[in-house]
């Protein structure tokens, strides 16, 4: 099997491949000065499909697919990403790209600004919006966060496909359990500072969610200040920072086989986005949160101004999992035991946006 693992950056797409995990082959750009926030790699075939939301300055935004492991890309006539005429709404960008269980191998979903969740029953080549969450009664007092109105999180159930749970900035966490034909927001516990109320239905700044795949109640969330965890199913949420050195922080990722295993990369706060002592650490929790633990080896410890964004996070499917994130200054790490060493897989890319890996034929 071959280790893939694709990069999007504010300049184009990049493909890392590996057979081993330790040598690694960097090809690109892809999509040469657009700006990739969104990537997925769907495995649920036989055949894989790679998926890329890109930001053309003179087009606009658009999705593209390859069938073959990127040697050539392909764009729905017309762009695959609409909003209906009547909505009003001009699509700004793809944030998230999310195939969903191994149970409808053809849907796909798509979190996009302005904040929207669109759904494709054909792999990707064609979306269309999920009206039971455009529709929803709070939208109309939904705020932006400072990447903008954004749904750059969505997490299928695993074993049901009528469970969806999607993150909203700065509107927080919503669920649907019935195939998003309603929704309810889902920020019990989570704390919203900036607010009057610092617990409200939803107003919540929340950067990422991430779900164990083998413990579908179990799910990880870090907020604009504060990590937390659920369990169950995100109906209600738990303060899990204690260990950590910062709490504010934007990506969050679960372990792919071990439940309870989660990863963060903490930075001191959000007026100074930088990791504390400027070393460059994740963190890693094999309790569900009860206790954290920093791995820095192979990682720079000294004058590292490192900043990794929501998307820049992920683990690949492998036994032992690999652990990787890009950096704001261009550099991808990466880890063939979980997070125990580290490697630097590439270096003097443009603006790392988003990361994802998968184990492909």
């Amino acid at each position: 099997m071959t280790t893939l693992l694709m990069i999007g950056t504010r300049k184009g797409l990049f493909l890392a491949r590996s057979e081993d995990r330790a040598s690694w082959d960097v090809a690109g750009p892809a999509f040469a000065m657009n700006a990739v926030y969104a990537v997925a790699v769907d495995t649920r075939r036989a055949t894989p499909r790679l998926l890329v939301g890109a930001d053309s300055e003179h087009w606009g935004p658009s999705v593209f697919h390859s069938d073959d492991l990127g040697g050539t890309w392909h764009e729905t006539e017309g762009g695959a990403l609409r909003f209906p005429e009547e909505t009003g709404a001009a699509l700004a960008r793809a944030w998230q790209l999310q195939p969903a269980s191994a149970a409808e191998p053809d849907v796909v979903y798509a979190g996009v600004e302005p904040a929207a969740l669109f759904r494709s029953n054909d792999a990707g080549a064609t979306f269309s919006l999920v009206e039971g969450l455009w529709d929803h009664p709070h939208r109309p007092q939904w705020q932006p966060g400072g990447g903008g109105l954004c749904l750059h999180t969505v997490v299928p159930h695993p074993t049901d496909p009528d469970r969806v749970l999607v993150a909203i900035s700065a509107s927080g966490v919503y669920r649907t359990a019935d195939g998003g034909m309603s929704w309810e927001a889902s920020n019990t516990g989570i704390a919203a500072w900036h607010n009057p109320d610092p617990y409200p239905e939803f107003g919540q700044c929340v950067h990422k969610v991430a779900r164990h795949p083998d413990r579908p109640d179990e799910m990880f969330l870090q907020n604009h200040g504060g990590v937390y965890r659920s369990r169950d199913g995100g109906a209600t949420w738990g303060e899990i920072q204690a260990g950590l050195p910062a709490s504010f922080g934007f990506p969050i990722a679960a372990h792919p086989h071990t439940p309870g295993t989660a990863y963060v990369y903490p930075l001191v706060a959000d007026a100074h986005r930088m990791p504390p002592d400027d070393a460059c650490r994740i963190y890693r929790t094999t309790d569900a949160g009860d206790s954290w633990h920093p791995l820095s080896a192979g990682l720079p410890q000294e004058r590292a101004y490192i900043t990794v964004l929501r998307d820049a996070l992920c683990t690949d499917d492998a036994d032992p999992a690999g652990v990787y994130f890009g950096t704001r200054t261009g550099e991808v790490f990466g880890s063939a035991d979980e997070g125990e060493s580290w490697f630097e897989l590439a270096r003097y890319l443009p603006d790392v946006l988003t990361v994802r890996a998968a184990q492909v034929a």
